[in-house]
């Protein structure tokens, strides 16, 4: 099945491949901190770090050390978290990548697989509003392989800031607005967290973008700026052919709105409120035209059914 993750931006950290690590604090010294590399600028929440180069033989099991400890909740799995963070290999002084010079938070839902393993155990119970430092071994990193500028077999060092974190409900919710429309597909109205039917008709496809809630919520307005956490069942119009799912793995997805190029589902997501399912239905100006896109044929009318969870 196709995945739509292909539409968005993504962050080195979205292309993903053990318990927490001893309590040792390790030798300090000028470059070292509690076993894992000193914070030698920039150490506030909030402001891009500076990290060392390690010392020594880094550390064999994930090392997680509260550098500040805020005041928020604490996270879970299935949380919607949005952080900013700086990641380095331990034996470099150069970092492979980081949020702050983007000027963009990342988001992830804690343990849905969407990060790399070392993300999904070190952030989970770390209260929001802390800046932690995460020294992750190579098996919960990128492996063998490696991934971009990160050698293979690399241990690597990540300062993340935990600025938000959301509860996903499992359903949409709210009054079922009816769907009198014979020429439009119809979604079901169930709110159990499982797959809405989605029926497509046997005519003709509108030319041009359908937005149309299925259940509104009375939550606020979307903004083309948030990130949402949707589930979404998204299928062809010529055959009904659903070609990606959320829900075949149980992972919502977020979709941060800036960065999210295919347009039908970014005009059909804004204006809508959270907590509503929303029947969208994008035209091939509106979805990717006269390209063909990861098997999708060209000149494509998309349908989805999206449950906007939350936001972040």
């Amino acid at each position: 099945m196709r995945r739509l993750a292909g539409l968005l931006v993504v962050p080195l950290l979205l292309l993903s491949t053990a318990a927490c690590g001893s309590d040792d604090k390790g030798s300090d010294s000028a470059s070292m901190k509690n076993g894992l590399p000193a914070i030698t600028a920039g150490a506030e929440f909030g402001q891009k770090p500076t990290l060392s180069k390690g010392e020594g033989d880094p550390p064999k099991e994930l090392k997680v050390n509260v550098i500040s400890e805020g005041d928020g909740p604490v996270t879970k799995d299935g949380d919607a978290l949005q952080v900013n963070y700086l990641g380095q290999a331990w034996d470099s002084t150069t970092p492979f990548d980081n949020s702050f010079d983007r000027g963009t938070p990342f988001d992830l839902t804690l343990g849905a697989g969407q990060v790399i393993k070392g993300w999904d155990q070190g952030l989970k119970g770390q209260k929001v509003g802390s800046r932690v430092e995460i020294g992750i071994p190579p098996e919960l990193g990128y492996g063998a392989q490696g991934q971009g500028d990160i050698k293979p077999n690399a241990t690597l060092v990540f300062v993340v800031d935990i600025l938000k974190a959301a509860t996903i409900p499992k359903s949409a919710e709210g009054t079922v607005v009816p769907q009198e429309d014979k020429n439009l597909p119809k979604v079901g109205t169930n709110t159990d967290g499982k797959a809405p039917t989605l029926t497509v008709p046997k005519v003709a496809a509108p030319t041009k973008l359908v937005s149309n809630y299925v259940l509104e919520s009375k939550g606020e307005v979307v903004k083309a700026t948030d990130t949402v956490v949707v589930n979404y069942v998204a299928a062809l119009w010529k055959d009904g052919k659903v070609f990606d799912s959320t829900y075949t793995t149980g992972k919502p997805a977020n979709f941060p709105l800036p960065q999210l190029t295919l347009k039908g589902l970014k005009n059909g997501l804004v204006g809508k409120k959270i907590g509503s399912r929303v029947l969208i239905v994008a035209p091939p100006s509106e979805a990717f035209g006269d390209q063909e896109k990861q098997g999708i044929p060209k000149n494509s009318t998309l349908v989805f059914a999206v449950d906007i969870l939350t936001k972040m």
